[in-house]
């Protein structure tokens, strides 16, 4: 199978407790936790990205703490792959797409934290690059916005960037359906 599973930033500063909590971070996680399982039976290479912040003033993932850490619930085995980065693109100075390359990955599946910002940016680099994606939606989690003075709640959020990652930059499903049609 040709096929890797990148999970983006699950890290503890998006918990219950953490620096940034997001909307629906623990149900993601469990939905995670199913997919990563699924995958490993059917020997996906699993990546798990992790950001670290590296402007002075932010005020989450900041290095040293354990908000960067990726939660417990999902830990990496031996064979996993690791990535540190330090921009919501995955890919942006990371060796991610050699990683892929080296193991002959062609399609990818993603899943992660905040759908609005890495996980976009990451999924729209990954097209970009010729891979076939999916975005699994709910293993993904978000935040309410504010613009212009109007709240956007996080599930708007989250069916906006959807909807347009669907069809174009990948294939957006459940978690129940990526088990259930990828055998």
């Amino acid at each position: 199978m040709n096929t890797a599973f990148v999970i983006i930033d699950v890290q503890n500063d998006y918990f219950p407790g953490g620096r940034k909590e997001l909307k629906g971070s623990l149900e993601a996680l469990e939905k995670i936790q199913k997919v990563i399982k699924h995958c490993r039976e059917k020997s996906c290479k699993i990546i798990f990205i992790k950001h670290i912040a590296i402007k002075p003033t932010a005020t989450f993932f900041i290095n040293g703490t354990t908000g960067i850490e990726i939660h417990k619930g999902i830990q990496s085995e031996e064979n996993d792959e690791i990535i540190l980065k330090k921009y919501p693109n995955s890919f942006r100075e990371t060796d991610l797409n050699e990683i892929l390359n080296r193991n002959h990955i062609t399609d990818l599946v993603f899943a992660g934290m905040m759908t609005h910002m890495c996980v976009d940016t990451t999924v729209r680099a990954a097209f970009d690059l010729g891979y076939n994606s999916i975005l699994i939606s709910d293993c993904c989690a978000t935040l309410d916005l504010t613009y212009k003075n109007e709240m956007i709640k996080a599930k708007d959020v989250q069916n906006t960037f959807f909807a347009a990652l669907n069809g174009t930059f990948c294939k957006t499903i459940t978690s129940e359906d990526f088990i259930n049609e990828y055998q």
